[in-house]
């Protein structure tokens, strides 16, 4: 492929360093987390199939894992849970496409944990992704300005 392409290419795509899970992680995690009793235990295998059902590229499986992060939000763990808590909702949400609302949760998990460096790269790749989008929605209004505007000219010139 020429260079040029692979510049566009690269300037309109998500720059998303998340990774991605596929759906027999996600059916490994829930399959632990059926076997796991009540307590500690149970609480680390639901989470760690949260982490699976917000990474994964199914939509549905992203929702899921939203829900149950927002259920388990309320919980008795402590500000480090808290943290990974709303960290991982944030990852959902950027998945999900709600960049406001990753932003204002990736920002309180950044609030319990300013070194939180996972925190702090999503923070970057969503500011990033939202000016990249606010870039294309601009170039996008110009490009119709300008068709409008060769329309316009064209009548011009005809009736003349």
């Amino acid at each position: 492929m020429p260079g040029w392409f692979d510049a566009i290419v690269a300037k309109f795509s998500t720059g998303d360093s998340l990774p991605w899970t596929d759906a027999e992680v996600i059916v490994s995690c829930e399959r632990e987390a059926a076997q796991e009793g009540q307590g500690n235990d149970k609480s680390e295998s639901i989470m760690r199939l949260a982490w699976a059902l917000v990474h994964s590229k199914q939509t549905a499986d992203v929702q899921r894992g939203i829900a149950m992060l927002e259920a388990s939000l309320g919980g008795n763990g402590g500000p480090l849970q808290r943290r990974e808590i709303l960290y991982l909702l944030a990852v959902g949400h950027y998945r999900a496409g709600d960049l406001p609302r990753c932003r204002r949760l990736v920002d309180q998990a950044l609030e319990i944990a300013p070194d939180f460096r996972q925190a702090v790269s999503l923070k970057k790749m969503v500011e990033d992704k939202i000016a990249q989008e606010g870039a294309i929605g601009v170039g996008i209004a110009a490009a119709a300005v300008g068709i409008v505007a060769s329309g316009v000219a064209a009548l011009l010139i005809r009736k003349k």
